[in-house]
């Protein structure tokens, strides 16, 4: 796999992204996968898999995964045997890691390390882009900045986006209570979280040039012992918890979130979009 950097040079690259920073300061993806978890996804694998079977990925398909991160959606991705995989990353040590996949069969694969919201890959060089767990994080500008790139990146007709984020339910909620959710969000993970109703993230890809084909809503349940199990598999699921015991800081953290999730569980759930350019602007 060829690794690009349109980043300077850093002196030490981790081998777990975010890794270094104390568990009470480090952002909370980040902890979780510093304790071995490595579904990070607000739907989970179960989420994940629907928007792949959505996006019907062919050996023709060239693919961008935007912010892929420790890169189980890019094995998942890879397992389907498209002409092209271009993982983007912003952290070295995640680009380091995605570096090292390997693809079966004829797969063009690469590594890039630059902002999804500025790939630096060519215009017109996919088929299909996706990003998960990308855009909650950032706020709306930048949500448009990165949807932007990846209307770039596609090839016209045929070429399909997908994301797969947290949102706030129902569609009708109060913009106060919204604003509490985010907040507690904020101070519970440590990143600046701000997620959209269904019918926000369907027009934030409106406004940049998409049309919705597909859409699924999951309970957000990332924390929760059956979805855990779910999305690592037993064994891997009570070696995290066995790490998080051992660590009162990072158990208090876990803890933490959790309580956060479950507080706000009726207004907080994950969703996919799957979208192709509106033919008015291509």
């Amino acid at each position: 796999m060829a690794t690009t950097d349109r980043t300077r040079p850093v002196h030490r690259e981790p081998s777990v992204p975010g890794d270094g920073p104390a568990p009470s300061r480090m952002p909370g993806h980040w902890l979780l996968a510093r304790l071995g978890k490595r579904v990070l996804r607000p739907g989970g694998v179960e989420l994940t898999g629907w928007m792949l079977d959505s996006l019907e990925l062919g050996a023709h398909d060239r693919v961008v995964e935007l912010a892929a991160g420790l890169g189980a959606t890019a094995r998942l991705t890879l397992a389907r045997g498209p002409a092209a995989f271009a993982a983007v990353d912003r952290d070295a040590a995640a680009v380091a890691r995605l570096g090292a996949l390997a693809a079966p069969g004829p797969t063009e694969v690469c590594a890039v390390r630059a902002d999804a919201a500025d790939t630096g890959l060519p215009a017109g060089s996919a088929d299909v882009v996706y990003g998960e767990a990308v855009l909650t994080m950032q706020p709306y500008p930048a949500k448009r900045r990165v949807v932007r790139e990846a209307r770039r990146l596609l090839d016209g007709v045929g070429g399909r986006y997908a994301l797969h984020e947290m949102c706030l339910l129902p569609d009708g909620l109060d913009a106060d209570a919204a604003d509490r959710i985010a907040a507690d969000l904020r101070e519970a993970v440590h990143v600046g979280t701000r997620p959209l109703t269904p019918a926000g993230w369907s027009e934030l890809l409106a406004v940049e040039g998409f049309t919705v084909t597909a859409r699924r809503t999951v309970p957000m349940a990332l924390l929760q012992p059956r979805r855990l199990v779910a999305d690592e598999g037993l064994v891997r699921a009570l070696g995290i918890a066995g790490r998080a015991l051992r660590d009162p800081a990072s158990r208090r953290r876990v803890m933490h979130m959790r309580r956060v999730f479950r507080r706000h569980r009726a207004h907080l759930g994950a969703i996919s979009l799957v979208a192709v350019p509106t033919p008015s602007q291509l």
